[in-house]
């Protein structure tokens, strides 16, 4: 009996899921046999020449910068850079950094929004030496269309940041064409509401703000620990000599207190044999004077 042909197949050199109509007539065999081939890296068609190693630091950075936030907050965020993600019939991409919010949090190799049941809500990308209009232009129009809610741009070599917004009524509803807003900073920061967090350019670096409070990048936070260890280090080292310096002058006054004790005893032994010679010394005086009258009696008979 002959296997029936798939439904889909992925072309290597165009890879995309599914259009939602195909995905729904698809079992649930078909579906994970689809997502499986699904390319975790890019094809050649979607390869950019590497940025170096601004590039790879500023979209690291950021996204070191918020999982540490939000961890420490207790959101679940799942972020990730340079994951293949894949809509429902659309061409791959992969956004140096990208954002959903309350999603379970763990590895992933592509995100299939198919499977996920979203798509993105935030994406940043980082510009260097690439393609300007791609990021500028093509990005803004397509990832407006696809629905995702905020859209940020760093150009690393111009100091420059960009960001774009779906207004509130087209996100809600996707109907109509989607087109993003600019984001207008306020006193040079851009308020995501996505993220709750403000983001500007400071020192070279693209930064995330809470309120006044810049979020530390991992290189900051392990600096900012190496300092507080080192000074750590230096409270718990003069702690010992200021424990070690007490316990030597315990010690002194507890040997002076010791040889105070044995000179007051010997003091107490030396009155003692002081006495007794005195005693001694009268004893034999009264003796020796009785033995001189007695002789003076015998003397005078």
């Amino acid at each position: 009996m002959r296997r029936p042909a798939a439904l889909y197949r992925v072309d290597p050199d165009d890879p995309r899921a599914p259009s939602e109509e195909v995905w729904a007539r698809l079992s649930p065999a078909g579906r994970a046999r689809v997502v499986a081939s699904l390319p975790s890296e890019f094809p050649v068609s979607e390869a950019s020449p590497p940025e170096g190693d601004e590039h790879f630091g500023a979209k690291v950075g950021a996204r070191s910068a918020l999982g540490s936030y939000f961890t420490r907050i207790g959101r679940r965020v799942y972020l990730a850079c340079d994951l293949p993600v894949y809509y429902p019939g659309e061409r791959m991409f992969a956004p140096d950094v990208m954002a959903v919010l309350d999603v379970p949090v763990h590895r992933r190799e592509k995100w299939v929004v198919s499977v996920e049941g979203r798509g993105l809500d935030f994406a940043l990308e980082v510009i260097v030496s690439g393609r300007r209009r791609k990021d500028l232009a093509e990005n803004v129009e397509r990832y407006a269309r696809l629905g995702i809610p905020e859209y940020y741009v760093f150009d690393r070599a111009r100091l420059k940041l960009s960001g774009f917004r779906l207004p509130l009524a087209s996100a809600r509803s996707g109907a109509g064409p989607r087109r993003y807003e600019p984001i207008i900073p306020q006193g040079g920061r851009y308020v995501s509401h996505v993220l709750g967090l403000d983001l500007a350019i400071e020192e070279e670096r693209l930064r995330f703000f809470h309120g006044s409070s810049a979020l530390l990048e991992a290189d900051e936070m392990i600096g900012t620990l190496e300092s507080m260890l080192d000074s750590l280090e230096v409270r718990a080292r003069a702690a010992e000599e200021r424990a070690a310096e007490e316990a030597r002058k315990r010690k002194e006054e507890a040997r002076k207190r010791k040889e105070e004790a044995r000179l007051r005893k010997e003091e107490a032994r030396l009155r003692k044999e002081e006495a007794r010679l005195r005693e001694e010394v009268e004893r034999r005086l009264a003796k020796a004077l009785a033995e001189i009258e007695r002789l003076k009696g015998r003397g005078g008979s």
